[in-house]
């Protein structure tokens, strides 16, 4: 995770990839980009058919779930993958527009811009949520002023990203562009998720003032010792 210590600390090293998981990390990032490019090459072979992207794109979905279950992933998020895909297929066959395959996307988008930007504002940013709910904290890294003040100030990263995804998909959907759209999909994944990871931590630690125990030890205002995990 980010920490406001030295890297080389193991108690307190960063940790980008338990971070990447809990936020839809690379790995889930590029899983979540291969149903959208099976369904736009099953769409052009069979001649713009709808129904041929709906099937690539499910039987991609359902064998990403079932290799991933055997590497032992947890299979909830599993099962939220292989939804979103099912869910994005719905919405394809009922509308038979190949740029709906896009707007769960987009509106997932539009829905984690507002979420993040409501959890700044409310003083419970979201990247502290996951975080601390990564560190066992629960709830204690908020009585720390400064990490909350840091995990607000990370949480902007995350917020720019999904503000950002919505600008480039929304008027590629309005226009119809199922291979712009394919293409951003993919570019805006993991790619995005990677430099947000970079990003954000760079800006937690940096927001930390010198002489922070870092995330594993929040400082509570009344001076009492940081707490042990």
């Amino acid at each position: 995770m980010v920490t406001g210590t030295s890297e080389r600390d193991p108690t307190t090293v960063g940790r980008p990839e338990s971070l990447a998981d809990l936020l839809g990390g690379r790995r889930g990032a590029v899983d979540a980009s291969l149903p959208p490019v099976a369904f736009t090459v099953g769409w052009l072979l069979a001649g713009r058919s709808v129904t041929a992207g709906v099937v690539a794109a499910l039987a991609t979905g359902a064998v990403l779930a079932g290799w991933r279950l055997r590497r032992g992933d947890r299979p909830r998020s599993v099962l939220v993958g292989l939804l979103a895909v099912c869910v994005a297929a719905l919405v394809v066959v009922r509308t038979g527009r190949a740029e709906d395959f896009f707007l769960v996307q987009l509106l997932a988008n539009a829905a984690s811009a507002l979420a993040w930007t409501v959890s700044i504002l409310v003083r419970w940013p979201l990247l502290g949520v996951v975080v601390g709910t990564a560190l066992g904290q629960r709830g204690r890294w908020r009585r720390d002023p400064a990490l909350l003040r840091a995990y607000g100030r990370g949480s902007w990263v995350w917020t720019a990203t999904y503000v950002l995804r919505v600008a480039v998909f929304l008027p590629l959907y309005l226009g119809g562009q199922v291979l712009a759209l394919t293409a951003a999909r993919v570019g805006l994944s993991w790619p995005l998720v990677a430099a947000a990871l970079a990003v954000s931590w760079a800006v937690v630690r940096r927001s930390l003032p010198a002489g922070h125990p870092g995330l594993r030890h929040p400082v509570t205002p009344d001076g009492a010792p940081p707490e042990q995990n």
